[in-house]
């Protein structure tokens, strides 16, 4: 917990900036009876039984001090997945930067050797040189 606080503690660096990383999933849904249009004085009313359309995943970056957050929708949340995310962060958003510090959970796919799984041991190394990790507690994720 002291590792994460400290990360949080730090001035904010263009060259060395952290950011937050998780991801959720998330059930789509449509409407089984078209809902009743609002009028004067009533809102838009939803009748409680729906379709289910399946699930997406979401992943999210948030740089707490740059006031800045990104959200991607992907059909699913695997190590490839991630490491498409990694290469966003070093190569799209931050491609100037000497160091990016990421704050994650400890799931099961965050982890270096993601990158090895999606890319060439060359491009893999070449996105972790940037990357520096800090883990939040077991069962502590936010």
């Amino acid at each position: 917990m002291e590792d994460v606080l400290d990360v949080y503690t730090r001035p904010y660096d263009p060259n060395h900036p952290f950011v937050c990383f998780d991801e959720t999933s998330k059930q789509l849904i449509a409407e089984k009876i078209e809902p009743i249009p609002a009028e004067p004085g009533k809102q838009q009313r939803y009748d409680y039984q729906y379709e289910r359309n399946g699930v997406c995943n979401l992943f999210m970056f948030f740089e707490p001090l740059g006031a800045w957050r990104h959200v991607e929708v992907t059909q699913r949340r695997t190590a490839v997945d991630y490491a498409h995310q990694m290469k966003y962060l070093v190569d799209e958003r931050y491609p100037d930067a000497t160091k990016i510090t990421v704050v994650h959970d400890q799931l099961n796919t965050h982890a270096k050797a993601s990158l090895y799984k999606a890319f060439d041991p060359t491009e893999a190394k070449r996105i972790l040189d940037k990357l520096e990790f800090h883990y939040t507690p077991k069962h502590g994720s936010w």
